[in-house]
């Protein structure tokens, strides 16, 4: 019966409209992103080849996309076997508490991780906060095992929002109602009905390689390996994603990839950017032959960690939803195991939910 039920709903797919972008044919070279050869980043965004037609953005930088086929999802869900399953159990459930007395002290430089993909960056008395997600649950179905052991009234007051995507573990609409409407938010292109619903007028949309400087500090939004969508009707990448480059007025900078699959593009960002700490999300990349077009795995992140030349590598996006096949606790403890091997140990800034990282 059970057989029959999966196959009765792999016939019966929803139509590619409705179907979420995963179909994904692969490059010339095998690879599952594209190799820029003779070409650069700010060659890409300068011709213009992310934006495409009818609404909708492109990602010149991954696997081309065919038509949408729910099947791919439909065949990991249904039918292939999690080589994770006997660790699925050891999942810690970790209540995140911050230490904020300590945090509003300190004058410096400094990037809380609160959980999932959030950070929040304090830069003197200045306060920046990446892709809040506050909720106890992303769906019903989805457990959460950092929940909030704080109110988040205890938080410093935010002075700008960074938003790198629309995927709702990004730009969750409840954690942004609950801060003032008049905060300042900083986007990707697009967006408009999901901040203007929620009153958010206040906003800098920035297309790649376009940035949002105050008298002392400069935010550079880049390109990625990614893509976006909010609404399964309306279909993908109405709306454009990437990463962002935060140069603090303290002094440090700090790279903040969003959610990425690996591309041949972190040297040329590197070669642009000092890079003090680079914050990478890993968390979501098994099963490889579905997740690599998304996210980046262990050896992916040290790769591309060493490629920026950044001085230090912090990794996010783990420990809060289980979204892939790995267990939330994974990402973290295989990175070490590689860094270790690769004598990178040094440079892993070892940080766990609610804790904080001093840059000066």
């Amino acid at each position: 019966m059970v057989t029959g039920l999966k196959s009765a709903a792999l016939l019966n797919l929803l139509p590619s409209s409705a179907a979420f972008a995963a179909d994904i044919g692969g490059t010339d070279d095998g690879l599952h992103y594209q190799l820029l050869r003779d070409t650069t980043l700010r060659e890409i965004v300068a011709n213009r080849l992310h934006h495409g037609t009818n609404g909708r953005f492109l990602n010149p930088l991954g696997e081309r996309r065919r038509r949408a086929n729910l099947g791919r999802v439909l065949y990991w869900k249904l039918f292939n076997e999690n080589e994770f399953t006997p660790h699925l159990d050891e999942q810690p459930v970790t209540p995140v508490r911050v230490d904020w007395k300590t945090l509003k002290k300190h004058d410096g430089v400094s990037v809380t991780f609160i959980k999932h993909a959030s950070v929040l960056i304090k830069d003197g008395d200045t306060h920046l906060i990446v892709d809040p997600v506050f909720d106890d649950s992303l769906f019903w179905f989805i457990k959460d095992y950092t929940p909030l052991a704080f109110d988040v009234k205890e938080m410093p007051r935010v002075d700008h929002i960074l938003v790198t995507h629309g995927h709702y573990d990004h730009a969750s609409r409840p954690a942004l109602s609950t801060f003032d409407p008049q905060t300042h938010v900083v986007s990707p292109l697009g967006y408009d009905g999901l901040f203007n619903g929620l009153g958010m007028r206040h906003r800098s949309q920035l297309d790649w390689y376009q940035s949002y400087a105050d008298d002392r500090r400069r935010i550079t939004f880049l390109p990625c390996n990614h893509w976006t969508m909010r609404n399964p009707i309306t279909g993908p990448n109405r709306s454009l994603w990437g990463s962002y480059v935060l140069e603090t007025a303290g002094g440090k900078t700090i790279y903040l990839s969003g959610d990425t699959a690996f591309f041949d593009g972190f040297h040329e960002i590197g070669q642009q950017f000092d890079i003090d700490l680079a914050i990478i999300n890993l968390g979501a990349y098994e099963p490889r032959w579905f997740m690599a077009p998304s996210h980046m795995n262990p050896s992916e992140t040290m790769t591309a960690f060493k490629q920026l030349g950044a001085k230090k590598l912090m990794v996010v996006h783990w420990g809060t939803f289980r979204l892939g096949d790995e267990p939330v606790h994974f990402p973290p403890m295989q990175l070490r195991e590689l860094m270790a091997r690769e004598g990178l140990l040094d440079r892993l800034v070892d940080v766990g939910h609610g804790q904080t990282v001093f840059l000066t």
